[in-house]
């Protein structure tokens, strides 16, 4: 017997996707210059605006992806400027939440994820869907956050008990507690003290 399954709704995946970028906004807002460029290793190579780039260029990779049918995080343009310039970094984010706020529907074109399995240039092309790839931009985001909250506290910066937690934890959290839950509960701006 097989079974049919109805495209997922995107709303809620794009949502959970806005509400992290949303959080990287506030993010940014609160932090200086030195801040978003201060090394944490010997090397320079850990900084908050290195890991703000890296979560800006998968989104942009899945944004330009969905057109040509193929997504490759890979090959993704790793900007400098944006790992320096705070204001940079704040512009491509509102350009990302614009793009992923026009995903309203499932793509038509069949899309597959190239991904590298050894040195040099092998890499397979698996099939994939939107809605997959926005759940995993969603896990990516929110792992990377969790890194940067820990930097950032080394610098005094204080975030929201919530910032660098995803939202299916939060959902628990708030199940524990007795609370209703929908994704605007979980927009930060609706948060009360």
């Amino acid at each position: 017997m097989s079974h049919t399954h109805a495209p997922p709704c995107l709303d809620p995946l794009v949502e959970e996707g806005l509400w992290s970028l949303q959080q990287l906004e506030a993010f940014l807002a609160c932090l200086s210059p030195a801040q978003y460029r201060h090394p944490f290793d010997a090397e320079g190579k850990q900084t908050l605006g290195r890991h703000l780039r890296h979560i800006l260029d998968h989104y942009q990779a899945l944004l330009e992806g969905i057109g040509a049918g193929r997504i490759d995080y890979e090959s993704r343009a790793r900007d400098p400027r944006l790992e320096r310039d705070p204001q940079r970094a704040l512009e491509r984010l509102a350009e990302i939440r614009r793009g992923l706020a026009r995903l309203t529907e499932p793509s038509s074109t069949a899309l597959s994820l190239t991904y590298p399995v050894a040195e040099g240039s092998v890499s397979q092309s698996l099939a994939t869907s939107l809605a997959r790839e926005l759940a995993f931009l969603t896990s990516h985001t929110v792992h990377h956050m969790a890194l940067l909250g820990l930097l950032a506290e080394r610098l005094g910066v204080v975030l929201p008990e919530d910032f660098g937690v995803h939202p299916s934890t939060l959902r628990h959290w708030q199940r524990q507690q007795g609370k209703a839950t929908s994704p605007q509960s979980l927009d930060p701006r609706r948060q009360t003290a």
